[in-house]
């Protein structure tokens, strides 16, 4: 298996197997040369097991093991840069519990870079037979000091009088999220927080907000949070119920930091994926753009090579480099309602005053081979396409990085058209015969 955007992921037990987890922990303890390790994991099924065998790659190379149990992919984060340790999250993160995967963060925390993630796989293939004395493995421990450290985003103050609804997506943060956000003061109501190692993800979450927005209207709540399977994004819904995506939330975020002279060089980052609408929105607002690549870690790599304090992703991945170092669905769920209980306005007006979003159209096309050149394949089409859309439109075709898909993005005028278009290119995506199954 190689390392896609977000670590390495597959099918639990057929193609991520206990064998290469073993493997896998063996060659990040060579490479990263590490004395302390945390490790944490989401709720499904399958991890305990990939969890033993990466643990037991990491000891059997002399590491000291932390074992945090289930913990949310940000406290994983949290832990490793106060303790100085390198990171481990078996987790896959938004998809459905029959797949699994391993994030891995470097020493302090941090995810890892294209050039060391290729040397593990390197040494995946060249491993020889461990020496020397296993590292001790140490039982779970308290997430207290994360929840503190979420709070102290609040700077002292609280969310008396909200009332907000959390969907916990019967994942990573189901045993977190009613203690967190009971302490704030807020009135809180928490669905979908009973994981039974089969239930992550499913009809519930980030993914799929159908059920928070309905309980959120029924509840009459100002706001509604649905984190994803790890709990490092979020997607909230306002109180009409309508959803409010990561590029909403990063412009309100935006707007609110620069206001009060926390966003550093009136910057913020965000991938090729955000809507041309948070584009205009930010050139207005007088906020400059800094655009990656798909992927957190792309953008907390421009955030640290900036210095800038704001950058995320439309899929809800948000990240304050000045308080975390990776995304994080939980302080990204204080920090957004704090924003909307200091400004005495819905979310649902912040949401509208922050962008207007243009029309878009992601189609998934599943493919026989995943090629990274796949928009040069069909340059000729998507040429064509963008000639039609005018400035007012923008085409991005590229490969998914976790799963074998080649992902077709069409923003335009209209629903309409976007759709016309994207279908269109989907279209010469599956007809074209270097991508068929």
């Amino acid at each position: 298996m190689r390392f896609g955007t977000d670590g390495v992921r597959g099918r639990a037990n057929t193609e991520l197997t206990a064998s290469f987890a073993l493997d896998l922990g063996r060659a990040a303890a060579r490479v990263l040369r590490a004395s302390t390790a945390v490790v944490g994991g989401d709720s499904r099924l399958s991890t305990p097991m990939l969890e033993a065998a990466f643990v037991a790659g990491l000891s059997s190379e002399g590491v000291e093991v932390i074992r945090l149990g289930v913990a949310p992919t940000p406290a994983v984060a949290f832990e490793a840069a106060r303790l100085g340790a390198m990171g481990a999250v078996v987790s896959a993160s938004h998809n459905l519990f029959e797949d699994n995967g391993i994030k891995l963060f470097a020493i302090g925390g941090t995810k890892l870079p294209d050039e060391v993630e290729t040397r593990i796989e390197r040494e995946i293939g060249a491993l020889t037979p461990p020496t020397g004395e296993p590292g001790a493995v140490h039982g779970r421990r308290d997430p207290s000091a994360y929840i503190d450290h979420l709070l102290s985003a609040l700077e002292g103050r609280d969310l008396r009088g909200l009332r907000i609804v959390v969907d916990a997506a019967n994942g990573a943060a189901s045993h977190v999220v009613a203690d967190l956000f009971g302490r704030t003061g807020a009135h809180v109501v928490v669905i979908n927080a009973t994981p039974d190692g089969r239930n992550i993800n499913d009809g519930c979450g980030a993914t799929d907000p159908a059920g928070l927005r309905s309980v959120v209207t029924a509840e009459r709540a100002h706001t509604g949070i649905a984190l994803d399977g790890d709990a490092d994004r979020l997607i909230a819904v306002d109180e009409r119920g309508d959803v409010v995506d990561g590029d909403h939330v990063i412009a309100i975020c935006a707007g609110d930091m620069r206001d009060r002279g926390a966003l550093r060089d009136d910057t913020v980052v965000v991938t090729v994926m955000t809507n041309l609408g948070f584009h205009l929105a930010m050139r207005d607002a007088g906020i400059d753009v800094v655009e990656t690549a798909v992927g957190d870690r792309y953008v907390l790599e421009a955030l640290t090579a900036g210095g800038y304090s704001l950058g995320g992703e439309q899929s809800g991945h948000v990240i304050f480099p000045d308080q975390a170092t990776t995304g994080d669905g939980l302080l990204t769920a204080l920090t957004l309602l704090d924003i909307v209980q200091r400004s005495g306005k819905q979310l649902s007006q912040l949401a509208e005053a922050a962008m207007t979003q243009l029309p878009q159209v992601l189609v998934n096309v599943r493919v026989g081979v995943r090629r990274p050149d796949v928009a040069d394949l069909i340059a000729d089409d998507i040429a064509a396409a963008s000639a039609s859309l005018g400035e007012t439109g923008r085409i991005l075709v590229r490969p998914s990085g976790t799963e074998p898909l080649i992902r077709v993005m069409v923003e335009a005028p209209t629903a309409e058209q976007a759709r016309s278009t994207a279908d269109a290119l989907a279209a010469r995506v599956l007809a074209h015969p270097e991508l068929s199954l």
